[in-house]
């Protein structure tokens, strides 16, 4: 089981890496433009990202910080739900590695008005991106594993989602068909005694 603080404590690291690092790019590479570390593969690449992934939305920050804000708190909100056991320390930690990704792009976008990019794939000419968008992808993946594999539904039931009628209609409609399967079995039963 991981304490909340340590949590914290981890979120805040993860926001000053990617912090630092785009200080990095704000004030090295906004001056050369291009750093190549791998020729024709990978580089540092400065960019002022005005939109969202991939630059779509172009120009229009104030309603990419708004939405981010709404999502920053919910997942804040998602942290605090997870219960205090050991089986979803995996999941405290991808929430706070998605919730770091996204507030170091908020910050940017509400501090700059715009999201400061480096990392660039040459060779498959990959959006340039940085280190929250690396968070962001990240636990995307962990999530869709971890939903996926590792926990099962009454796992996650903590989730305000889960308390949703139409997110459960499917299993409901089994449920009901498997008590009236158990009903029709015991009612022969009952007629032969």
């Amino acid at each position: 089981m991981i304490k909340k603080r340590y949590l914290w404590l981890l979120a805040f690291a993860l926001l000053f890496l990617d912090q630092i690092t785009k200080y990095w790019a704000r004030h090295v590479l906004r001056e050369v433009d291009k750093i190549s570390v791998i020729k024709g593969v990978f580089s540092f690449s400065y960019v002022e990202n005005r939109g969202a992934v991939w630059g779509v939305l172009q120009g229009k920050y104030m309603a990419l910080a708004i939405m981010t804000v709404f999502i920053t708190l919910a997942l804040i909100y998602f942290i605090y739900k997870i219960p205090q056991d050991r089986k979803y320390n995996y999941l405290q930690l991808t929430m706070v590695l998605l919730t770091s990704g996204a507030v170091g792009n908020l910050f940017d976008r509400l501090y700059f008005r715009y999201v400061t990019d480096f990392l660039y794939f040459e060779l498959i000419d990959f959006p340039v991106f940085n280190v929250a968008d690396c968070y962001v992808t990240v636990s995307a993946f962990l999530l869709i594993l971890l939903f996926c594999f590792y926990y099962k539904e009454k796992d996650l039931e903590f989730f305000p989602f889960m308390e949703l009628k139409w997110f459960h209609k499917d299993r409901d409609e089994k449920e009901d068909e498997g008590k009236e399967k158990k009903k029709e079995k015991q009612e022969p039963d009952e007629k032969e005694t």
